[in-house]
């Protein structure tokens, strides 16, 4: 796990906040701010959230150091009065989160910190490069996975990654979104993960000829072979040598384990039809074709759709970069302030951008199911005291066109409410699970989808409205513009 101090990446201007808080006697208001996105990446129907076992890790280290104190000092910003506050900084508040691998939509808060101002000010920065990059890579590694339709993925990105970071933990969020094992060694050795790979172009090239360098390889992994054969010529060459290799290990009586080819240039759709031809034909019906060649779940269904005979998919650039839908689009804002009698303060913000007016208060999620079927109806954001008696009619509405409804009926759907504690008071009270289980949680979780939710095109969108008393709340804001706590961009 990541045991850096964190502490300084961060926005400069969340530091100078920090001192204007701390100067105008702010330093103890408690305060509440929402992490949440506003459209679902990639034109999807939903999104995975990713990244919490780093921000814990973060939180955990958030500390000062004298060598950072030093360096703020030097910007000939910060007053010594202050610099001595962050010298005895620590997080002290609290965070509610939605679990890893949970299936999500736009406007729900992924993550809720309360806290003093100058403490969730700071934080601000770091929560949203952690939950936007890793909710982004999750969400694109569900889409390659739900293309593949059951086959294997593997994650191949570290080298098109834009940082060691970037390819460590966006290894890990591909493999909580379904991938089946990475390529990334460091990822697996920190995070219990499958590691996989074959070989390179340059192996074969490294020999004689192409059957030279099946042999060895073969003959050095004998229980995990997986020959490239598009070196020189994919039908030609690379199938019959691997066919011959093959035919080698029987004859010598040595058992065929987790072997195969893997194609990873040309028509992937017409070479893997004829290279699993000539497979079943030599008797190795068993042999797996892995493809490759900047992959994404749009050529993966492409491909299904052509009828290619590939049982194995493995996916770089596309995914680890997410190249076609780069930012995930988290935001963090203000909800509510808390006066000294404890007294909640809700705020807003205003835009002339509709998708853009924040939702008040201090809130939390439910998720309505259908009870027989298991599927999500829609998720409710209500207000933090509010309940939900399943044994009662239920009736929601569309915060927007509110004449849109939907009432479900008593005992035919069941509540969960989506945000888990993770900080009480500063120490940490999250279980944090392994990579694997939470990649377990995201496939259940996909379960709960309706397929229309899941198509690539023009996919469903899941009803994410308010409670009744959040709605009025709002309403109620919206028409006191002006007054204090609101302001407009």
């Amino acid at each position: 796990m990541d045991t850096r101090n964190l502490t300084l990446l961060t926005d400069f201007y969340e530091i100078t906040m920090m001192q204007g808080y701390f100067l105008s006697g702010y330093a103890d208001k408690q305060v509440v701010f929402d992490l949440f996105y506003r459209e679902n990446p990639v034109n999807s129907g939903y999104a995975i959230t990713a990244g919490l076992s780093q921000v814990i890790e973060y939180i955990k280290n958030l500390k000062f150091s004298e060598e950072d104190i030093t360096y703020l000092a030097s910007l000939n910003v910060f007053r010594p009065e202050f610099l001595k506050y962050l010298g005895n900084f620590k997080f002290r508040g609290e965070i509610y989160a939605i679990p890893e691998g949970t299936v999500v939509f736009p406007q729900e808060p992924l993550v809720r910190v309360r806290a003093a101002l100058p403490e969730a000010q700071l934080i601000e920065t770091a929560l949203l490069n952690i939950i936007n990059h890793q909710s982004l890579i999750a969400t694109k590694a569900a889409r390659v996975v739900h293309a593949a339709e059951g086959n294997t993925v593997l994650e191949f990105g570290l080298r098109r990654a834009q940082s060691p970071d970037a390819g460590v933990y966006g290894a890990r969020a591909a493999v909580i979104g379904g991938c089946a094992a990475t390529s990334n060694v460091l990822c697996g050795k920190l995070f219990n993960i499958p590691v996989r790979g074959t070989h390179a172009h340059s192996w074969v090239m490294t020999f004689p000829d192409e059957l030279s360098a099946f042999r060895a390889y073969m003959d050095i992994y004998p229980n995990s072979a997986l020959l490239l054969v598009d070196t020189y010529n994919t039908l030609k060459s690379g199938v019959p040598n691997a066919i011959k290799v093959f035919n080698e290990m029987k004859e010598k009586g040595l058992p065929l384990k987790n072997y195969g080819i893997r194609l990873d240039s040309g028509d992937l759709a017409y070479l893997s039809k004829m290279a699993r031809e000539m497979l079943d034909l030599a008797g190795f019906t068993d042999a797996t074709i892995t493809a490759s060649s900047d992959l994404d779940e749009i050529l993966i269904q492409s491909l299904k759709g052509q009828g290619a005979k590939i049982t194995s998919w493995g996916v770089g650039t596309n995914l680890i970069t997410s190249k076609d839908w780069p930012a995930f689009g988290g935001v963090y804002k203000l909800a509510c302030e808390f006066d000294d009698t404890g007294l909640e303060i809700p705020k807003i913000k205003l835009s002339n951008n509709p998708v853009k007016i924040t939702n008040p208060g201090y809130k939390k999620i439910f998720r309505l199911y259908d009870s027989e079927t298991n599927k999500i109806k829609a998720d409710l954001i209500a207000l933090e005291g509010e309940t939900i008696n399943p044994e009662e009619d239920l009736t929601i509405f569309n915060p927007v066109m509110t004449w849109k409804k939907m009432t479900l009926k008593a005992g035919k759907y069941r509540v969960r409410e989506l945000l888990a504690p993770v900080f009480i008071n500063g120490e940490c009270v999250y279980d944090d699970p392994p990579a694997l289980e939470i990649q377990a949680v995201c496939k259940r979780e996909m379960e709960t989808l309706w397929d229309e939710y899941k198509r690539f095109v023009n996919p469903h969108l899941m009803p994410v409205d308010l409670s009744q008393k959040l709605y009025d709340l709002k309403q109620k804001m919206l028409r006191e513009h002006g007054k204090i706590g609101v302001h407009e961009t």
